[in-house]
């Protein structure tokens, strides 16, 4: 990995740790996590509650496409289920045998606004769908993403819009002396990831 890379993963590691103070302090200012549940400071949750729309008048005002379509969003459920249980019995019986760290599925799966009492029924139900299937797509990307490390680390010649957290330690594309020499190193490579987790268990998890 040159020295440039690890110069900017450094400052991501840092600008991700100033986010997390951030919304920390948000956090603070306006709810609270306990018991796996957040609870909103009073007059937070008074001015929720003078905001919510109710279902007729949102179905009233709701676009006729938008209902029409609608269907077709909730069938990408059944798909979307049938992948999350293969994938996870994939990471389940297949990262021991490689010694690849497990992806902790509860990372991903963030259920969390059903909490927020200016949404009705219908838009809970709507951001639980959206919350689910953007998560479990974060976490294949992320199993897929330490599959490709351990059996093809390299990068690619053409440039990517979206790129996985592993993708950084790859060998460079047409770089054959760094491939060899370096394989079995960067297919075992994820120190970073097992020092998160001993930090996340040396805290306690909202």
């Amino acid at each position: 990995m040159s020295k440039r890379v690890e110069d900017l993963m450094h400052s991501i590691k840092n600008l991700e740790q100033e986010l997390k103070e951030e919304v920390k302090r948000i956090r603070i200012e306006t709810f609270e996590i306990r018991d796996r549940s957040i609870r909103f400071k009073d007059e937070v949750r008074a001015h929720h509650k003078s905001q919510l729309v109710r279902v007729f008048d949102y179905l009233r005002h709701a676009r006729l496409r938008n209902i029409a379509t609608a269907p077709m969003i909730w069938l990408c459920v059944f798909p979307a289920l049938f992948m999350d249980l293969v994938i996870s019995l994939y990471q389940a019986v297949c990262f021991p045998v490689y010694g690849i760290p497990k992806v902790r599925r509860a990372d991903y799966m963030v259920m969390d606004r059903k909490y927020l009492g200016y949404l009705n029924i219908i838009e809970k139900a709507n951001c639980l769908f959206c919350a689910y299937f953007n998560g479990l797509i974060a976490y294949v990307g992320e199993i897929g993403g330490r599959t490709e490390q351990y059996w093809c680390p390299i990068k690619h010649a053409a440039r990517m819009k979206g790129l996985h957290s592993r993708y950084a330690h790859f060998a460079e594309f047409g770089d054959s002396d760094q491939f060899r020499a370096n394989f079995k190193k960067i297919r075992v490579d994820f120190a970073d990831v097992r020092e998160d987790v001993r930090e996340d268990d040396g805290t306690k998890r909202d």
